[in-house]
């Protein structure tokens, strides 16, 4: 066994403490990853306060560089800069791995924290670490023209959102509201407006909107402004909808134009929908997680070439409970990053 250290929650606590972590040898495919920047999602809050078994290391969101592999692995050498998002393993065979989707593979992809590993049945501890094995092919070069700790968030945040922006074929013309300016929120405007489409921002606040502008949208409508959401209704070719509390889909579902569709990301638990919203104007409603390997890599090529990262704050690993206390708060803008480099 490989020894590092982490972060790492025990017992029913939230409370994360440093300890020592063993990590698997590398097996024939495996790199062995020097953990420099891991982003602090709010999967990573939803775990440890709920009853995710213990001990739990999060973290799926991260970037470093390699530092050893195994004897099979020819992408990637020691030196090399590498992304790693939530997935880290898959079968390889099912009709949604063939098609390159592994996030939806049909045995269950293998999490990059609190999954199982398919060969020895391990629970997999994240990147709150200093060091993380993986199975190459769930590695992606990092592009030299991307910021490492800024970028850390693009491999859950980013490619969530790119995800549903891809496929529904945004691009120049398109017609896109996002609801929710936060980690997600704030990248799905970024990558909208790269894309080409005319870009407006949803939120329950109006101080949003100056933010909102600085990322590249044309408008903010405030959501709780009866007024503003009626002028808006049927306006928008695809609504992104990044809101992680519950919430009623049908105002957002309003919005949508006719064959339009509402993509629903960030609460993940039961909704509730009048049929009616979408049977006026033929509506969709869909939703979308994570990313396969050739869109994730899509993805990470498409910002290299637009110069896009998450806004962050980063802070040293030490003050992790800090950053998922702020982040209960919902006080950062918009992501997060830990720094783990004091871990050394």
């Amino acid at each position: 066994m490989r020894t590092t250290v982490g972060w790492q929650a025990d017992g029913p606590t939230a409370t994360l403490r440093r300890t020592p972590l063993n990590r698997r040898d590398l097996r024939p495919d495996d790199l062995a990853v020097r953990v420099d920047y891991c982003g602090v999602c709010h999967t990573d809050l939803h775990a440890l306060d709920g009853d995710a078994a213990r001990p739990l290391v999060p973290g799926h969101e991260f970037t470093g560089v390699v530092t050893d592999t195994g004897p099979a692995v020819t992408r990637f050498s020691a030196g090399d800069p590498v992304a790693v998002g939530n997935i880290v393993d898959s079968c390889g065979h099912c009709p949604m791995c063939r098609a390159g989707q592994d996030n939806f593979c049909r045995a269950f992809p293998t999490l990059t924290y609190g999954g199982t590993d398919r060969q020895d049945g391990t629970t997999t501890l994240g990147g709150y670490s200093r060091e993380y094995v993986v199975r190459d092919r769930f590695a992606y070069p990092l592009p030299a023209d991307l910021d490492p700790a800024a970028a850390a968030p693009l491999l859950c945040a980013g490619i969530t959102v790119w995800e549903p922006l891809h496929t529904l074929g945004v691009g120049p013309g398109s017609r896109v509201a996002v609801a929710g300016l936060g980690g997600l929120g704030h990248l799905a405007v970024k990558l909208a407006v790269a894309l080409g489409a005319d870009t407006s921002v949803i939120s329950r606040s109006p101080g949003k909107a100056g933010d909102a502008r600085r990322l590249g949208a044309r408008t903010t409508i405030v959501s709780t402004d009866p007024e503003q959401m009626a002028e808006a209704r049927d306006r928008f070719d695809v609504v992104i909808d990044t809101i992680s509390a519950p919430h009623d889909l049908g105002p957002y579902l309003r919005l949508v134009a006719m064959d339009g569709t509402l993509s629903h990301l960030g609460h993940l638990g039961p909704v509730t929908v009048e049929t009616t919203d979408l049977l006026i104007g033929r509506k969709k409603l869909s939703s979308a997680g994570s990313g396969g390997r050739p869109a994730t890599a899509a993805m990470l090529a498409f910002c290299a070439d637009n110069r896009i990262t998450a806004d962050i704050e980063t802070l040293p690993s030490t003050r992790v409970n800090e950053a998922l206390d702020r982040l209960r708060r919902n006080d950062v803008r918009y992501r997060f990053v830990l720094d783990m480099s004091d871990l050394d």
